[in-house]
């Protein structure tokens, strides 16, 4: 019989700090749930949702609580969606796949995964700050930036960023500040410098916003988008930000990409801050993506051991998480 074994909460520490226009962090902590059956055990990881409201504690604590039936598809109707739901959900995907003795992909009946191009972040920084911080990465092999803004002076830090690295391609995050801007006007100037999609511009559950808006960029919904319930408020987005922490799990997340992308949604596939246990399962979904954005545990100063390993700006599938 299956069971929940233990929620607790880890710490990890940042590589120097990640900023982005609502605060800076220099650790995260995640949730890591752990079910068994007596013969196999299997684990998932999960970040609170800061911006709603969760925290790791918080997490915990629902999952220890929940009385609720341990299956995957039970799951979805039986615990709300968000970070606790998505550690236990990966867990009952982990376990599975030991049962089987066969991988998650392969239960999923997805294709074996391959290399993932993921984009490196670069936080929010004055243009000097910034300008360097892309220039280190694009040495290391990244061939996708993802640049963090604040509304105030986007336009000077991606001029900086093209200058550090001039042949990378470039997505950018408002981080909803775009919100009181003239977006259009925006994405213009930053599409003349080479920015390829603009991520969440204004706030979540103020969409309406968009409306009328002719970008020249893609606009694409993060905090807007959670599960496969909010896309018929998001017709004025051109692409959805699929995370397992906001969607409560691997199995909302298949889901919401499958529906996503039948309605004519591109779709992209990020994380919150976590090691490659949070990542593992995202990078199945990934496959595919137009834009993936799995950095995560790269920005900590240490991983799991055994985690996803980076090769010329690919994450390589690893061995910690349902028998990659």
């Amino acid at each position: 019989m299956t069971r929940i074994i233990s929620a607790t909460v880890e710490r990890w520490p940042v590589a120097g700090t990640f900023t982005i226009s609502r605060g800076a962090k220099t650790s995260v902590d995640v949730v890591v749930c752990t079910v068994g059956d007596g013969a196999h055990v299997g684990r998932g990881e999960g970040t609170a949702i800061y911006y709603e409201g969760e925290t790791a504690e918080g997490c915990a604590a629902a999952i220890n609580a929940y009385s609720g039936p341990l299956e995957r598809d039970a799951l979805l109707r039986a615990m709300p969606r968000g970070a606790a739901r998505n550690a236990l959900d990966c867990a009952l995907w982990d376990l599975e796949a030991k049962r089987a003795g066969a991988p998650v992909w392969k239960l999923a009946g997805l294709a074996e995964p391959a290399p993932l191009p993921t984009a490196f972040t670069i936080s929010l920084g004055d243009p000097e700050k910034m300008e360097a911080d892309a220039r280190a990465a694009a040495g290391r092999g990244f061939g996708l930036l993802k640049c963090k803004l604040t509304g105030e002076g986007d336009r000077a830090r991606i001029a900086a960023v093209r200058a550090g690295a001039p042949d990378v391609r470039l997505i950018v995050d408002a981080n909803e500040s775009w919100h009181e801007l003239d977006i259009a006007a925006e994405a213009q100037a930053l599409a003349e410098l080479g920015v390829e999609m603009v991520e969440q511009p204004v706030f979540h559950g103020r969409e309406e916003r968009l409306a009328g808006i002719r970008s020249p960029l893609p606009l694409c919904a993060d905090e807007s988008c959670h599960t496969r319930a909010d896309l018929d408020r998001l017709g004025d987005f051109d692409a959805v930000n699929i995370k397992l922490d906001k969607a409560g799990g691997l199995t909302e997340a298949l889901a919401l990409s499958r529906e996503a992308r039948a309605r004519g949604f591109r779709v992209m596939v990020g994380c919150m801050l976590g090691t490659s246990l949070g990542i593992a399962p995202a990078a199945l979904v990934a496959q595919g993506a137009d834009w993936i954005d799995l950095d995560g545990a790269l920005l900590l100063a240490r991983d799991r051991e055994g985690g996803m390993q980076l090769r010329d700006g690919l994450l390589l599938p690893g061995g910690l998480w349902g028998l990659d």
